[in-house]
């Protein structure tokens, strides 16, 4: 792109005030030599904007400059969050986390002495965590606030940063908000700064303990329901968990009931760079390659997988008693096995409560109602699942059963207040060992749901919208299916039931850009628009009718494409 002289001078002025701000010499060297050879169009991209601090955060892409994630960014940010903290608390503490994403540890340092210059006593790892842990160890040590430095399951290139509250899961109302105008506000001249001794000697910065973790294992081997099985039925495990912060956590928990366990060595040891993997996701089959050829090698009885800060999980089970060939379960699929396994054993006496997004299966609401318990949809984002969980806790006549979203996001832990992969592996792991006590596989087990039940299955369409004429596009999308009315018909299906939660007041969900139409046939689309990109994803969800398998899975397909030639 060819720039004006005003856009120029506008940004080599912004470079040079990063430069001038920017204390790590990798960083400013970046755009300096972006100066020198006069790369106007990529100064434009790395100054156009100011990288957006969201309610939960802020994500982008590694390096120097405003629209990009660095250290200057993060104490920014940060001095915006202690801002905050020091207005509504008298004497904050926070605990901070990291995994192996590269600059994670720089970063979160950074953050916990921007953090203790404004008198705040921070708690941080002296090592890579996954989130759940920072989510218990906030709780365990009863600390305000919490940060983690991650990008989850993005590719190498990006980094980010998540808050959150005392309650253990991410910020929420009135907290959310109130952060992102701090943010807004805060001037790079405000930025305090200690010295890392400094910090340590007035007691404003301490490394977390051994203890807090060994109280998490301690925590997920209380909560396990038949562990007692791991002394009497063997099970092999291959895992991989993708060059993250999974590997310890797991590798501990497996040891302590003395598992059977193999992990992918190409992908055993921390790496930014992700080297084996294009997207270091447990939902992608690419990914997972290499753990199911070591379960192929091994005779695995199941294969687990954990993104880089272990908050999601990925499961293959065999597709045969031989052991040859591995099927990859979807998020749907994982979270049905799950709730199935948990109510059916479940020894709390009260009514049992499940929280899932609402572009989670309803098959989990099916199941769970069958047995008398309670299932609540949410906002999709799992902090919404926490806020939940938080208004359980004092119950006498329910509790907290287990949490879920499509997107491999799992929780069974009522102390923990976002999804976590650890404890949800262990107990995926003591699920085999209770079917294969039974003589029952995984596939068994699912296939007898789907006998009970019906057949169920989801689709997720995600179409892009590019620039201004985009966003126009976004929103007529949206006011044409804010026009439809029961009666009328959307793709040859006829619409029973719609939910506009921006302007339904009758929801119990919060206001947002979210389109809920059941057909008469029983099928259900789920539409909103990105929080973080200019697209529109639309959830199916499809119920068989007495149909076998075969024939579900045929007129799925079809009805698929009758609705993608709508959309």
């Amino acid at each position: 792109m060819g720039l004006s002289n005003i856009e120029k001078q506008t940004v080599i002025k912004k470079a040079n005030n990063y430069i001038k701000w920017e204390k790590e010499e990798h960083f400013r060297d970046e755009v300096a030599l972006a100066l020198q050879e006069e790369a106007f169009d990529e100064l434009y991209e790395r100054f156009y904007t100011t990288l957006t601090f969201g309610t939960a955060g802020m994500r982008g892409v590694i390096g120097g400059g405003t629209n990009r994630i660095n250290p200057f960014m993060v104490v920014l940010v940060t001095q915006a969050f202690a801002n905050y903290l020091r207005k509504e608390i008298e004497k904050p503490t926070v605990v901070i986390a990291y995994d192996s994403r590269n600059y994670s540890k720089l970063f979160a340092k950074k953050a916990a002495l921007t953090l203790c210059a404004n008198g705040i006593k921070v708690f941080i790892y002296d090592e890579i965590r996954p989130v759940p842990m920072l989510s218990f160890a906030l709780r365990y040590l009863k600390a305000d606030a919490g940060l983690v430095i991650t990008a989850s399951h993005n590719p190498a290139k990006y980094n980010g940063y998540k808050v959150y509250w005392s309650h253990g899961g991410q910020v929420t109302a009135p907290h959310d908000e109130a952060i992102v105008e701090c943010v807004k506000r805060v001037k790079a001249e405000e930025i305090k700064s200690i010295a890392e001794s400094k910090a340590q000697k007035e007691g404003l910065l301490a490394t977390i303990t051994t203890d807090v973790d060994n109280a998490y294992y301690a925590l997920v081997e209380e909560k396990l329901i038949n562990k007692a099985l791991f002394n009497t039925t063997d099970i092999k495990v291959a895992y991989t968990p993708l060059h993250g912060a999974g590997n310890k956590p797991l590798s501990s928990l497996l040891d302590r009931f003395n598992i059977s366990y193999d992990i992918v060595k190409e992908q055993q040891l921390p790496d930014g760079d992700f080297p084996t993997v294009a997207m270091p996701n447990p939902e992608d089959p690419q990914a997972m390659r290499l753990a199911l050829e070591l379960a192929v090698k091994n005779g695995a009885d199941i294969v687990l997988g954990t993104d880089p800060d272990a908050d999601r999980l990925g499961i293959a089970i065999p597709s045969d008693p031989t052991k040859k060939s591995y099927t990859l379960l979807n998020g749907n699929q994982i979270a049905v096995l799950l709730v199935d396994y948990l109510i059916n054993n479940k020894k709390d006496n009260r009514i049992a409560v499940v929280i899932k997004s609402l572009v989670t299966t309803d098959l989990v609401k099916e199941i769970v109602e069958k047995r008398l318990g309670v299932c609540l949809d949410v906002l999709t984002g799992f902090k919404y699942i926490a806020e939940k969980i938080e208004e359980l806790q004092d119950s006498e006549e329910k509790f907290f059963l287990f949490g879920c979203e499509e997107s491999f996001g799992y929780l069974f832990l009522e102390q923990i207040r976002d999804k976590d992969a650890i404890s949800s592996a262990m107990l995926a792991v003591e699920m085999v060992a209770y079917y294969k006590a039974n003589n029952i596989s995984l596939q068994d087990r699912l296939d007898a749901i789907y006998n009970e039940f019906g057949f169920f299955s989801e689709k997720v369409l995600s179409y892009s919208y590019e620039g201004v004429s985009g966003v126009e596009k976004m929103a007529q999308i949206m006011a044409s299916f804010r026009s439809l009315r029961t009666g009328s018909t959307f793709a040859n299906n006829l619409v029973a039931h719609k939910s506009d939660l921006l302007n339904d007041k009758n929801t119990n969900l919060p206001p947002s850009d979210v389109i809920i139409l059941k057909f008469e046939s029983g099928d259900k689309i789920v539409v909103r628009p990105s929080g973080t990109e200019p697209k529109i994803k639309y959830y199916l969800f499809f119920k068989s009718n007495g149909e076998s398998k075969e024939a579900f899975e045929k007129l799925v397909q079809s009805k698929t494409n009758q609705l993608k030639s709508h959309l």
